[in-house]
């Protein structure tokens, strides 16, 4: 959840550029993360778009003009259907109950304020109710949360494992949980509010102070043209409490994430940490050991809240989390979560957003993420390569950048925060993502994601309200229209998609599944790219291609990145790898994997491999070495 610019561009990723010499050394096929058997990958759903089949898609539209998915519109057949596309695991995002607009005091639930709501749908990252989930996804408000735990079940025997979010650095401004277990305490319920800090406060406050409306921008309503009964540019809320980006002003910036408060963890207003710091060279202990530090030391309050939180929904069947803006929490409590889920469920799930390089060995290693998104280096070169204005020379100082913590950098070319690749703003044109695809899957070990509707060439188009064209909106009630035709009016089959949309899913099946299934791509890799660039003629920047093995599957990954220009040459597999894979006779067959159509051979002379391809515009190739 990206409220705000991240200041750290791919420019400033230059100095991994420098040096054109191939010195990567080839990866030991011996690593820890080699005792995986698959890659695993991630179908990122938005819960409450994922079903619903009405496209009147009216700006600003209520849930009764523009109609919402539900839990039960997962059906076994629509998760079969994600499965078979090579789905491992299903992120449903918005289930945590969040601030809504839209009437449920008949059960009990209060209502939401559009002055701190974003959208009519609201934000999914202003949770209201850690303990229980949004009642706009259920038949049945009553029992939303039994509704949940059945889709849990559902998801299980069609073999998905669930992951949901958790939001650690920030909650709703009016959160209430009215369905708690007995014991639990409301955030901030015990708060000490005559003072700015303390250590076992869970929100900073701003004393003798009231929170104030932000100053909207001339001519903005919340809610659109229509005029609500709450929106009067008034929300009571004293002492004010910090804002969830950090603002400390009563009256934050329409630009802050003024729908939310920051959560305090024991960081004071000064930056001291009023908690145990990890011994030093703590990182290279196991999760039990960091638990085992924790168990006698006395820790905020906040991390309480939390660290229940996440046992909750691990009680509930949950196989892991997506935790939103990680690095705006303390390490320390990572470890101590973590370490706390893993002794629950060792094979918990967890993903974390974390965009600063700089920080992700420390929230890998101290915090015992399992991964972190690999945005800022590799989703953004890879962006503007498809763009048009990038190099894939760039790509290869990545990998060798990353090469400790490759397995735990998970890759992606579209989530809920980033733009469609189909949208003008982005690609223009869904089967630019094919190459960018193939590289992103295929280069690492680590998993895949991918967002529902990108397997279809979904653009976001819509102009829905608070949300705006090129991203599908997470703010508003709207339909996703390329979608909408695979559903089919709930057979999920594709029935109403046309065949552009029909041959991109099928590719997207092809590469899914061939990824969680292949050894190689769970062994080693080395890049033959910036060899290739020295050393074959007719080989761009526009092209791709590096080498991944294990045991007795041997693969060449190239990728041509032009819309509107095939590329023919003699590809060069190096001296040392052909020493490697202990390749002893003079030719070898190499046949693509991924549509079995192509072939070529890959020949042998002075201890130098050569295979000569011919790639059309947009097309990938994985050789298989037979």
């Amino acid at each position: 959840m990206k409220h705000i610019t991240i200041f750290i561009a791919s420019f400033a990723l230059v100095f991994l550029f420098g040096c054109k010499d191939d010195k990567t050394p080839v990866q030991d096929p011996t690593m820890q993360f080699n005792k995986l058997n698959k890659k695993e990958v991630i179908y990122q759903v938005f819960t409450r778009l994922f079903g619903n089949t009405n496209t009147n898609n009216i700006p600003w539209g209520t849930i009764e003009e523009n109609g919402v998915g539900k839990f039960n519109d997962f059906t076994d057949k629509a998760l079969m259907e994600i499965k078979d596309l090579g789905v491992t695991y299903i992120w449903y995002t918005g289930v945590p109950h969040h601030n809504v607009i839209k009437d449920y005091s008949a059960y009990g639930i209060s209502d939401d304020d559009p002055d701190v709501v974003k959208g009519r749908a609201g934000s999914p990252y202003a949770v209201k109710d850690y303990y229980n989930v949004n009642p706009d996804l259920a038949v049945n408000v009553e029992n939303r949360l039994a509704e949940f735990q059945a889709l849990i079940e559902r998801s299980h025997n069609a073999g998905l494992k669930v992951i949901i979010d958790i939001v650690p650095n920030h909650v709703a401004r009016n959160y209430q949980s009215i369905t708690h277990p007995e014991g639990v305490k409301n955030f901030g319920e015990e708060d000490d509010k005559n003072v700015v800090y303390h250590v076992d406060n869970n929100f900073y406050y701003n004393p003798n102070e009231s929170f104030k409306v932000p100053i909207w921008e001339e001519g903005y309503s919340p809610l659109g043209p229509e005029k609500h009964p709450l929106e009067d540019n008034e929300f009571d809320e004293t002492p004010a409490k910090w804002t969830g980006n950090g603002s400390r002003l009563s009256q934050p910036h329409v630009n802050d994430w003024y729908e939310t408060v920051k959560i305090n963890y024991g960081v004071s207003p000064e930056g001291k940490n009023d908690f145990d710091a990890l011994p030093e060279g703590f990182e290279n202990e196991d999760y039990k050991k960091h638990f085992n530090f924790w168990k006698d030391k006395t820790v905020p309050n906040s991390w309480i809240k939390f660290k229940d939180i996440a046992l909750y929904w691990l009680n509930m069947g949950v196989d892991g989390f997506r935790y939103d803006m990680a690095e705006m929490v303390p390490v320390e409590f990572w470890s101590f979560m973590n370490s706390t889920i893993k002794m629950k469920n060792p094979e918990a799930f967890l993903l974390a957003e974390v965009y600063n390089p700089a920080l992700y060995r420390d929230y890998i290693k101290k915090g015992k993420m399992d991964y972190l998104y690999d945005k800022v280096q590799l989703y953004d070169t890879i962006k503007h390569i498809m763009q048009g204005h990038g190099k894939t020379d760039y790509i290869p100082h990545i990998q060798n950048e990353l090469k400790d913590i490759e397995h735990h950098m998970l890759h992606f070319l579209e989530n809920h925060d980033e733009q469609r690749i189909a949208s003008p703003e982005f690609a223009g044109q869904a089967e630019k993502g094919k190459p960018a695809m193939v590289v992103s899957t295929t280069i690492s070990s680590s998993p895949t994601m991918i967002y529902f509707g990108q397997e279809l060439g979904e653009p976001g188009a819509e102009d829905a309200g608070f949300g705006k064209p090129s991203r599908t909106s997470i703010f508003d009630y709207i339909g996703v229209p390329h979608l909408q035709r695979w559903v089919n009016n709930k057979q999920f089959d594709g029935g109403q998609s046309t065949s552009e949309e029909k041959e991109l899913r099928d590719f997207y099946k092809r590469l899914l599944n061939f990824s969680v299934n292949s050894p190689a791509l769970m062994g080693a890799y080395k890049d033959i790219h910036l060899y290739n660039r020295e050393n074959t003629e007719n080989y761009t920047d526009r092209v791709m291609s590096f080498i991944r093995w294990k045991d007795n599957e041997k693969l060449i990954i190239i990728s041509n990145f032009d819309a509107d220009k095939g590329h023919t040459f003699n590809l060069k597999i190096p001296e040392d790898i052909i020493e490697n894979w202990k390749l002893l006779k003079e030719e070898y067959k190499v046949k693509d994997q991924l549509y079995q159509q192509f072939s070529s051979r890959l020949v042998i002379k002075n201890g130098i491999g050569t295979v000569t391809v011919s790639l059309n515009p947009l097309e990938s190739f994985i050789l298989k070495v037979e």
